[in-house]
């Protein structure tokens, strides 16, 4: 049993290694960039309320500039001279996020959350990805929703007259597909992309909707953060070494049935 468990720590070994954290200061990023300091990984900790600081491993980022996204590549090989992992718990949206209804939504409104949500991980996963074909290894984490792999339960939204954003299902399958695109087109370089594919997480909801998720949820209860981060931190491991295309669901068994 105790070489059992050295084999895991060993496979678990995250120290030193330079991983990006977008989104490090939202829900769930900001958990993953503490487990990740607390495994002794240099993390850039990118978010767009952090101010640029190559002494705190902070960098102010906006994922919605193409700009801002080659500042903070550039920013991670000036000051640690590799990335070796990706994580993307980004979550820009419009002011307006949450607001419409199917019928409703303007055009507008639907191309913009597209391009900050969908577009802005094109963009940054390319990018990260050229460093990593130089380096001739490297790991990307997506993150995809449980509505990018099934269709969405209106239900549990109808006891106080909500809704789930049209457009967030059609982003969140848009990255899982983009993520097997991206596995099966840079494994050849050694790099390795999965997307983690979160349930609801619970952030304050109203008690209408946390009563009926709970109800839905085989589990019985909504995820938290420390039930995504672990995830993420072997997908960037060495324990994953041989994983990769893979669409990982951490949703209390939601899209089990």
């Amino acid at each position: 049993m105790p070489s059992v468990c050295l084999k895991y720590v060993w496979t678990m070994n995250l120290k030193d290694k330079v991983i990006i954290v977008t989104g490090g200061r939202g829900l769930i990023g900001r958990e993953i960039v503490r487990e990740l300091n607390d495994h002794g990984a240099r993390v850039v900790d990118a978010d767009i309320s952090c101010e640029t600081d190559a002494d705190k491993g902070t960098y102010g980022l906006d994922m919605g500039s193409n700009e801002s996204i080659d500042g903070l590549i550039e920013f991670t090989v000036n000051n640690y001279g590799r990335i070796d992992g990706l994580i993307n718990a980004a979550y820009p949206h419009t002011k307006d996020w949450g607001r419409y209804r199917f019928e409703d939504t303007p055009f507008e409104h639907w191309e913009e959350n597209v391009r900050l949500q969908l577009n802005s991980v094109f963009y940054i996963d390319r990018q990260v990805s050229l460093v990593m074909e130089r380096q001739g290894y490297g790991s990307i984490v997506n993150f995809g929703s449980i509505y990018g792999i099934v269709g969405n339960d209106f239900t549990i939204y109808e006891d106080y007259g909500g809704t789930s954003p049209v457009e967030y299902c059609a982003i969140k399958g848009g990255i899982i597909n983009f993520t097997r695109y991206m596995a099966s087109y840079l494994g050849k370089y050694g790099i390795r992309v999965n997307c983690v594919c979160p349930g609801g997480i619970w952030d304050h909801q109203r008690e209408e909707f946390v009563r009926n998720y709970n109800h839905r949820c085989p589990m019985k209860r909504m995820g938290n953060p420390d039930d995504i981060a672990p995830l993420c931190l072997f997908l960037v491991s060495d324990g994953a070494k041989y994983i990769t295309g893979q669409i990982i669901a951490a949703d209390g068994g939601w899209t089990a049935i």
